[in-house]
């Protein structure tokens, strides 16, 4: 029926371009944000998953910034600590150079003096984020009026990110591992007890403190081999357990010397292979958070982006229809036209 008070056609074909105005608007919005889901409108369970993960998302990226200093702190101390390796192996060369060359060891001495003084400065070096665990105060500092008396140790401990958990409500926690800085794993004992690994004298007897020497990796002197036999063979007889024996040639203080040097070298592989440890699992909580936070991204997107392949070709569609909806809209509304002509004639 045609009607000059209701225009049906006309009343469709605008309904009919609303739709189309609204549905071309949410494709248009997407293609401009490159997310179907940018809302909690949009859809409230997604919106609220990808939320969540973008926040655990945010906590990992903390984590790996975390991972990434203990990393570095760890680095660093195992390059000083292999360096110094290096070091102390070249001058366990030149203590087997020193043998059956009699008085002529000054030469020696003094590449020896270069090596000891490149292993303070590789210990000075070894620092990260004003952190250096090659050397620190690790003892009391002893008595500084009486040289006999032996420092009492008092190791530090540092803690480095090396992992993470979750708790049970799905918070991000991370875990530290402890590295202890003592005698075995310090170079420098910078509170003068000289208890670290370099700076430590020897001692033939670990039993007997009586027993302990003057030199050290640290300030060993090959020109000093008489003074040191004599301190020996004073050792042997203040020994009472006689774990150590007297010796007569400078070439025995010299064995003497070599298998402390040899000591200290295996206390230093330790400490390095220690660190090494620390490294490897950082490192492979690295990788897994790394690995973690592209999953958690993927999952997100395929939640809430567009397919913008899918979207481009739907927004055409929707822009032909609207053109099409404004033809119908005018058809319509040139119906009263039409009855107005039929009254003219």
């Amino acid at each position: 029926m045609t009607s000059i008070l209701t225009n049906s056609a006309a009343m469709a074909a605008l309904q009919t371009l609303r739709a189309i105005d609204r549905t071309l608007e949410t494709t248009q919005a997407r293609v401009s944000s490159g997310a179907r889901v940018e809302t909690a409108a949009d859809n409230a369970a997604y919106w609220s998953i990808a939320t969540t993960m973008r926040s655990d998302n945010q906590a990992l990226s903390t984590v790996q910034d975390a991972l990434g200093l203990g990393a570095a702190k760890v680095d660093t101390a195992y390059a000083g600590m292999q360096s110094a390796i290096e070091t102390v192996t070249e001058i366990k060369t030149k203590l087997v150079a020193a043998y059956g060359v009699g008085s002529n060891r000054n030469k020696i001495q003094e590449e020896i003096t270069q090596l000891q003084a490149q292993l303070k400065s590789i210990s000075d070096s070894a620092a990260f984020s004003g952190e250096n665990w090659l050397q620190d105060k690790i003892s009391d500092g002893g008595d500084p009026d009486d040289p006999d008396v032996v420092a009492e140790l008092t190791p530090v401990t540092k803690e480095v990110v090396a992992s993470f958990t979750r708790t049970a409500q799905g918070a991000v926690q991370v875990q530290t591992v402890d590295y202890v800085l003592d005698e075995s794993t310090v170079l420098f004992d910078l509170s003068g007890g000289n208890q670290a690994i370099l700076d430590k004298q020897a001692q033939l007897d670990p039993e007997n403190p009586e027993t302990r020497l003057s030199f050290s990796v640290f300030n060993l002197d090959i020109n000093k081999l008489s003074d040191y036999l004599t301190e020996i063979n004073n050792a042997a007889n203040l020994d009472p357990d006689d774990a150590v024996e007297p010796i007569s040639t400078e070439e025995d203080v010299l064995d003497i010397i070599e298998s402390f040097v040899d000591k200290q070298l295996l206390a230093m592989t330790s400490a390095a292979s220690s660190l090494g440890s620390i490294q490897s699992r950082i490192d492979l909580q690295e990788d897994f958070v790394a690995s973690l936070t592209d999953v958690i991204d993927k999952g997100v997107g395929r939640l809430v982006d567009a397919d913008m392949n899918e979207e481009s070709t739907r927004l055409k569609a929707l822009q032909t229809q609207q053109q099409l909806g404004i033809q119908s809209l005018s058809i319509a509304n040139s119906n009263a036209e039409n009855i107005l002509q039929l009254f003219q004639q």
